[in-house]
């Protein structure tokens, strides 16, 4: 099954940080048809542009280079950043200098929307038989969810200060396929991340939205009711990876990683052991 994204939408320029990564990858080609320019940044090496690209390398956290970056755009998709669990030294700069980064040149830009990469590790350390929404408080798995926490907290500030609009994804599991136990309920394919990140940028008065992205999985812990604005529906599912996931070993039950929502994250480090 594929989703549909709501109908036909764009900006001139959307500018997509963490291009390089796997997600940035996936979105930079599926993401042609609503900008008729998309300009492409990170710190990693980017392909060359294509037609209607911009490719910009940028250290997010050289907050003139970020103004420089995000110069003539009309919105951003913001996947910059480290997107594992590594020591704070590690997460700071571009984590949490470089949020703080773009979000202040998007005011001195005049910017007016963001759709900002969180993640479900802001929420982590909630089990996995509880089932949260948008109003659930925080409870970070690690350093990467607390510098999440802090984005979506700064792109509150942002709204509330300065009326930037922003979607916060507290994306799950975005692959080809649910690859463990904990993708059953955190899966998200890729057409619904797109149709995710299309709404995001294009459904009118989002203010500040928080949503947590997975597929229509049979296993849920999120409820999106909060966000039901966005007219977010995703017609994937992890059921059909079911079989082969369920034919792996079982895990133990006293694993931290299969009592929490967070998984491996809540038991990496500590680093400076």
């Amino acid at each position: 099954m594929t989703s549909s994204p709501p109908p036909a939408q764009h900006c001139h320029r959307l500018l997509i940080t963490g291009a390089a990564g796997g997600l940035g990858g996936v979105l930079r080609e599926r993401l042609r048809p609503y900008a008729e320019v998309r300009r492409l940044s990170d710190i990693a090496p980017l392909s060359p542009a294509a037609e209607g690209e911009e490719v910009v390398p940028c250290d997010l956290s050289d907050l003139q280079a970020v103004i420089a970056l995000v110069h003539d755009t009309d919105a951003i998709v913001h996947l910059g950043g480290v997107s594992v669990e590594r020591p704070f030294e590690e997460i700071l700069p571009a984590n949490i200098q470089g949020t703080y980064n773009l979000y202040e040149a998007a005011r001195l830009n005049g910017v007016r929307r963001i759709v900002f990469a969180s993640s479900n590790h802001v929420t982590g350390f909630y089990r996995q038989d509880e089932v949260l929404d948008a109003a659930t408080p925080p409870r970070p798995d690690g350093y990467y969810g607390i510098s999440k926490a802090f984005g979506e907290n700064l792109s509150r500030f942002y709204f509330d200060r300065y009326g930037i609009e922003t979607v916060c994804l507290r994306i799950g599991s975005s692959f080809p396929k649910a690859r463990d136990r904990r993708m059953l309920a955190t899966w998200m394919s890729y057409d619904d991340l797109l149709q995710l990140v299309v709404r995001s940028l294009f459904t009118p008065d989002v203010g500040h939205t928080i949503v947590y992205g997975a597929s229509a999985n049979r296993d849920r812990w999120w409820d999106n009711h909060l966000a039901q604005h966005l007219g977010f529906a995703p017609k994937d599912s992890s059921e059909p990876f079911r079989a082969e996931v369920e034919a792996q070993p079982t895990p133990d039950p006293n694993d931290p990683a299969t009592q929490y929502q967070g998984g491996a994250f809540v038991k990496a480090g500590p680093f400076n052991a």
